[in-house]
């Protein structure tokens, strides 16, 4: 056995017998390196001489069952984080069932209709059609005549997983509805790591494997969804910072995501980090992307999906004043909270200023870990208080979702089976079927 002093154990084992090895405090104090002084208490919080627990240990162990107690209640930080969102911003303007196109009954020319009843396709609405195998347009709103983007047999060839594994899920016969005009969608919070990149990839790919035509504009420097869309973009690529301050068309960097038809990316590249100071004296800043929308042929769409930099800078501003919709990912966690109120404010001002049609139209609980009381409450207190303009898919922790970016894929593609790629097609299917205007 080594030496005591060699383990830092008291210098006497004194008192040590199978008997006392049955006291677990004792057992804990002789040989396992504690100080003597423990030895000689018996154990903490313990009276040495009769064995019971002392008024300090009684106190110890009521504080432990007070902290537990306060463990099965939401933590007061949340409520008062939303609290104080509440009393920032006007909550009958975010979460108003005329207002928001999430909410949990479809808006309709006629009586309103649930989601389920809009499966059934209404007496002179737009039934889509099938999706092409080349690629083109769906049906639905799509002018007949729009021209249909040139497929090469390699780019059919790399959709086939996705589609087969699609088929394998039971979602490759499933055509989703065609909104009746291009929904431009904003995604933003100006927390990071929240999952906006990865919402936008993954939505967007979701909604054009059900048949619809999705252009995804990529504003935030990094260029993560570029990169997970397998899309180049390098320094001194043509890309959204040529469009922002040079005036150079939309169309003419807007490039096919070659695993998936009728899914379109207009790339950022780390150009677009200076594009917040280059704006600055320009005229009518906060309108650049806006203006390049406008002059967008947008008719063959049938989403834009603008992926915001996680700050409420320049870049973010104009992304919302381009939009009408706005979808927020919130982190099932405390910190993704604090920043909430801040965003709902420069929601407000841009509307009340800048873009009055613009809306809070879909919040998405991102991250989710079930293993957490914390996830749960959070989950529970976003949804008491924005009420349902929240999607009913949560999106889970997922290994696969973080490693699909890796290959240059979304979730969706990489591995259709897994817990996130399920997550990121149910709140797709929400939002396609939520936002449908029928006849």
């Amino acid at each position: 056995m080594a030496s005591p002093d060699a383990l830092g154990w008291p210098d006497t084992a004194a008192g040590y017998s199978l008997g006392a090895a049955r006291d677990g405090s004792r057992l804990a104090a002789v040989g396992v390196g504690w100080p003597q002084a423990v030895h000689r208490t018996g154990g903490r919080g313990r009276d040495p001489a009769v064995g019971k627990p002392s008024r300090a240990g009684q106190e110890q162990v009521a504080g432990q069952a007070s902290r537990q107690g306060q463990r099965d209640e939401p933590p007061a930080r949340v409520r008062q984080a939303l609290s104080v969102v509440s009393r920032e911003t006007s909550a009958r303007n975010v979460g108003a069932r005329e207002e928001a196109q999430g909410s949990g009954t479809v808006r309709t020319r006629g009586k309103p209709a649930t989601v389920a009843d809009s499966a059934a396709p209404a007496p002179g609405s737009v039934v889509p059609a099938p999706v092409r195998g080349d690629g083109g347009p769906g049906g639905g709103v799509a002018p007949a005549d729009m021209p249909t983007p040139a497929v090469s047999p390699a780019r059919a060839a790399a959709v086939s997983p996705a589609q087969t594994a699609l088929a394998a899920l039971g979602e490759a016969e499933q055509q989703w509805p065609h909104p009746p005009s291009c929904r431009v969608i904003t995604i933003a919070n100006q927390k990071g790591g929240v999952g906006k990149t990865t919402t936008a990839v993954n939505l967007a790919a979701c909604l054009a494997l059900h048949g619809t035509q999705v252009l995804v504009v990529d504003l935030d420097p990094q260029g993560n969804a570029s990169t997970a869309l397998d899309i180049d973009h390098r320094a001194g690529t043509p890309s959204v910072y040529n469009v922002l301050v040079d005036d150079q068309p939309l169309e003419s960097i807007v490039l096919p995501v070659a695993a998936i038809p009728g899914l379109y990316c207009a790339p950022a590249t780390i150009d677009l980090a200076g594009a917040e100071i280059e704006l600055v004296p320009m005229v009518a800043r906060e309108a650049r992307l806006s203006r390049a929308l406008a002059g967008y042929d947008a008719s063959g769409l049938d989403y834009i999906l603008i992926d915001c930099p996680p700050s409420l800078g320049l870049l973010t501003v104009n992304a919302l004043v381009a939009g009408t919709e706005v979808l927020i990912p919130i982190q099932c966690e405390y910190y993704a909270l604090e920043g909430l109120e801040q965003l709902l404010r420069t929601v407000d001002l841009v509307k009340g200023h800048l873009n009055p049609e613009l809306r809070i139209s879909t919040i998405l609980l991102t991250m989710y870990d079930g293993r957490t009381r914390l996830a749960a409450q959070v989950a529970d207190e976003v949804r008491d208080h924005f009420g349902e303009i929240v999607l009913n898919a949560i999106i889970p922790r997922s290994v696969r979702v973080s490693e699909a970016p890796s290959y240059g894929q979304s979730v969706i593609t990489y591995d259709p089976g897994s817990s996130g790629a399920q997550a990121y097609l149910d709140a797709a299917r929400e939002m396609a079927f939520r936002a449908v205007l029928r006849d």
